[in-house]
């Protein structure tokens, strides 16, 4: 064989050793993460950017060292798109960026076989209040009380297509900071954007339910693909 084509082939061969080597995009993105909540398993929403209003939702198990992804969906964020959740404000129709756990699911149809989530029924008296003068701020009431506003609240029971499926989303939820924001879901799709929850198709959500395992600790962890609100920064 000629010394030219020799090199030639050996050329060619390094090139294509080096195109299979394992890029950035082949590493699964909870690998790639600061934190991924402790537990094993894991949603990742992420948006192109902070002015995104749709992304994709999806969610993960870690089985044996390694994260296998178990599902995905298109999601939609806020309005406004996505903003650092320690320096959200209230009524600004932002998501909040971060790591957040979930509380418990709720819904006003009966929750999908096989969840194992703690599951709240919404009723006619289910409420989410969002009023900063109130001591239930942030927080799922039923009745709701005197001294919260039903203005600054969440009637359930109103939005029957968000709402017939949801995860709590613990942000603002263990210390509520006034002002910050209340009522954070992952929920079932509705008309166009959120007013600052993440959204998925009604099939989509009912998976995640089923999928869900509060003995796995189950996070979501929310942000975009790169910059000071990356969804690898939570």
């Amino acid at each position: 064989m000629r010394p030219a084509l020799v090199l030639a082939l050996v050329s060619a061969s390094s090139l294509a050793l080096l195109g299979s080597a394992p890029g950035r995009d082949s590493v699964p993105l909870p690998a790639r993460m600061a934190d991924t909540g402790g537990g094993s398993q894991l949603i990742t929403a992420e948006a192109p950017g902070t002015s995104s209003t749709s992304g994709t939702v999806t969610w993960w198990d870690l089985r044996d060292g390694q994260w296998v992804q178990a599902g995905s969906a298109p999601a939609r964020f806020g309005a406004s798109g996505l903003v650092e959740g320690g320096s959200r404000k209230q009524g600004t129709n932002t998501t909040p960026t971060g790591l957040y756990g979930f509380p418990f699911a709720f819904g006003i149809k009966a929750a999908p076989a096989g969840t194992r989530m703690a599951y709240r029924p919404v009723r006619e008296t289910s409420w989410w209040c969002q009023d900063g003068d109130s001591t239930s701020y942030n927080r799922w009431t039923d009745p709701l009380p005197a001294d919260c506003r039903a203005a600054e609240a969440e009637h359930l029971i109103t939005y029957s297509t968000q709402y017939a499926y949801g995860l709590v989303v613990g942000f603002n939820y263990d210390r509520p900071v006034r002002g910050r924001g209340a009522g954070i879901f992952l929920h079932v799709n509705g008309k166009a954007a959120t007013a600052g929850c993440v959204s998925v198709p009604q099939d989509a959500m009912q998976e995640i339910l089923r999928w869900a395992d509060p003995a796995k600790k189950p996070h979501i962890a929310i942000g975009t693909a790169d910059g000071n609100t990356a969804v690898t920064r939570y």
